[in-house]
């Protein structure tokens, strides 16, 4: 639970954190055990209610580099070891640890799958496994004969991302002011920011964007330019179908990037990472029917019965019953985040998880509270870095 909003803003802060996401949640949490006086804005009227609940909630040790791998290794730390850390009550987390499970057709995936395991495991990283078809099948049932792969790692799993939130912020002990959009950012001539909102002004020593898609915008607002795209994603929630595992690992198809996980009484659906240009942030993403269809109809080369012929089944059946959750992305160029300095003295940014905010963003603001604090002096995820794309499957 949150600590109480505050009403009133006060006059200055040292530290003015904008957005109340798992992001900005994150940041206050850090910052205040750095022992700085963070004070939260947040645009909507309650925290945590934009792109945060719209995630999964997933966590992975799968990843294709290392820097990520370190910053999701402290994030599940901090998730599995939540109220020794933070002080605060861990039940509501949700905490569940069935693993992350990709599937392939191809042999020549699996022979990627099996060149990236080897690198995974050159970083410590050893519980991932690599499973035969048949191997795979035995363990999960509901696979298609047609998978000749998997890689495997059984403590991955899902928290519940706003009870996450919700928890940081209350830690952080930070004041929260809800329906606080900020409208105008200045440069102070006597040093520091003046953040101009609905609900009044506050100047700040130093201002921390971590507004999800919103971000560029504010940093526009004092000439920043960031290199990020928005991009909308959508879930697909099947709440009630029997014919789902209740225990089933995340289980992905490694070759269209479409995947499901258990949740409520049947599972939650997505398909690859977003494709094509960005667009401009909305407050409500409009749901896309054609996504769902995509991942259901099983005449579709992107169904999630490609690799897990009980949807198919179902569809065939009319058991189906769906509901569409829009969020957005917020993209780097390379789908690593910024963290850090932006090009004006005392303006930092979090953002550009690229989807991965939930896994990574719990570290991502420790280490900008250690730049702020002066504790670190770089880091791989800083704004002028050279960005080297990659290709979506990896993601």
């Amino acid at each position: 639970m949150v600590s109480e909003v505050e009403r009133g803003l006060p006059a200055g802060a040292e530290l003015v954190i904008i957005g109340a996401g798992i992001v900005g949640a994150s940041t206050a949490f850090w910052a205040a055990r750095a022992g700085l006086s963070p004070v939260v804005l947040e645009a909507r009227p309650v925290a945590a209610s934009l792109t945060t609940p719209a995630s999964t909630g997933a966590f992975r040790l799968q990843f294709d580099n290392r820097e990520e791998t370190e910053l999701v290794r402290e994030t599940v730390d901090l998730i599995l070891n939540f109220a020794a850390i933070t002080g605060q009550d861990a039940a509501g987390l949700a905490v569940e640890q069935p693993g992350y499970l990709w599937a392939t057709t191809s042999e020549e995936k699996a022979a990627m799958q099996r060149r990236l395991v080897a690198r995974q495991h050159s970083w410590g990283q050893t519980d991932i496994e690599i499973l035969t078809g048949d191997e795979a099948r035995r363990r999960f049932p509901y696979l298609s004969r047609d998978v000749v792969s998997a890689r495997y790692r059984a403590d991955d799993g899902f928290a519940d991302p706003r009870a996450l939130t919700l928890g940081l912020l209350q830690a952080s002990g930070a004041p929260l002011h809800v329906s606080c959009r900020v409208v105008s950012l200045r440069e102070r001539p006597s040093g520091g920011f003046d953040v101009g909102t609905q609900s009044g002004h506050i100047r700040a020593e130093q201002v921390v964007i971590a507004a999800g898609p919103f971000t560029a915008q504010l940093a526009a607002l004092l000439a920043v330019v960031l290199p990020l795209e928005v991009k909308p994603r959508h879930k697909v929630v099947v709440p009630d179908l029997a014919r789902v595992p209740p225990d089933a690992p995340m289980t992905i198809d490694d070759d269209t990037g479409t995947h499901w996980r258990p949740a409520l009484a049947g599972a939650a659906i997505l398909d690859a990472a977003p494709r094509g240009p960005g667009r401009e942030p909305v407050e409500d993403v409009p749901p896309s029917s054609g996504m769902a269809f995509r991942v259901l109809d099983p005449s579709s080369p992107d169904a999630a019965a490609r690799i897990s012929p009980f949807w198919g089944e179902a569809w065939a059946a009319g058991e189906l019953s769906w509901m569409v959750h829009s969020g957005q992305y917020v993209m780097s160029p390379d789908h690593r985040p910024l963290i850090g300095q932006a090009s004006i003295d005392g303006l930092w940014v979090n953002t550009g998880y690229s989807g991965h905010g939930i896994m990574c963003s719990p570290a991502g603001g420790r280490i900008l509270a250690d730049l702020i604090t002066g504790r670190l002096e770089d880091s791989p995820f800083a704004l002028d870095r050279t960005f080297v794309k990659r290709s979506l499957d990896q993601i």
